[in-house]
């Protein structure tokens, strides 16, 4: 495996690569080969940069991506969540810490991790640990939260070996309506053998896309949120 450079993309750069963020993306969520599934994967890659091209326009956008051999390998991204904090009113269960989580929302403290992924071929060499890691590092953000699909094995498992916490979960409509998907729900078999501590270090755990409040990772009927402290 190639080694690979992690390097920050400005917004006008994020722009300008938006045809390469979307194959990589395509790449990394690709099925089953054949002529139904690449039409899908056409239809996934347009939508994709329709929902990207609104995400490089939000306050505190902020990307990072790694290129191996001169091309791209992984790309991770994020912005700050509006606001309004519409998208916590959603949220069942109890936050598990002193957290006023819309307080930080509407002081603008909570970053969304909106997009993480990681071609096959760089799976499983901490990629996607040292994008995430770079991202954060970076933003003054108090709280950083994705949505997750909990049968997104991988990404379940990459989110909790890199210390986050599972919130609580909300209603597929509100996720539709509210926010933008993260963690990719479109891990294979391969990818969820990602998820172990060890391997979430590598990069496959990079499979999970969030959305806008908060990028959401696959297609089922209910939608865990996960997050993360990042000050003390």
């Amino acid at each position: 495996m190639a080694e690979v450079f992690v390097r920050r993309l400005s917004r006008w750069q994020a722009e300008q690569q938006r045809e390469a963020v979307a194959d990589v993306y395509a790449e990394a969520y690709r099925r089953v080969p054949g002529e139904e599934s690449r039409d899908r994967r056409e239809r996934d890659r347009q939508e994709f940069l329709e929902t990207f091209a609104e995400d490089v326009q939000r306050p505190g956008f902020d990307m990072v991506v790694a290129s191996g051999g001169n091309k791209p390998a992984a790309y991770a991204y994020g912005f700050v969540l509006d606001r309004a904090g519409e998208w916590w009113r959603a949220l069942s269960g109890e936050v598990p810490w002193d957290w006023d989580i819309e307080e930080l929302t509407v002081s603008g403290q909570v970053l969304a991790l909106a997009g993480l992924m990681v071609l096959p071929a760089h799976r499983r060499g901490g990629v996607a640990t040292r994008l995430v890691e770079q991202l954060l590092i970076r933003t003054d953000a108090a709280l950083v939260a994705a949505r997750v699909d909990p049968a997104n094995e991988a990404a379940v498992g990459a989110l909790r070996s890199w210390g986050w916490t599972r919130l609580g979960a909300v209603a597929p409509s509100v996720v539709a309506s509210d926010a933008p998907p993260v963690v990719s729900s479109d891990a294979s078999p391969a990818a969820a053998s990602d998820a172990s501590p060890a391997a979430a270090s590598d990069g496959t755990a990079a499979t999970v896309p969030f959305t806008t409040a908060v990028p959401v990772v696959g297609s089922g009927t209910v939608t865990d949120i996960w997050s993360r402290a990042l000050t003390s």
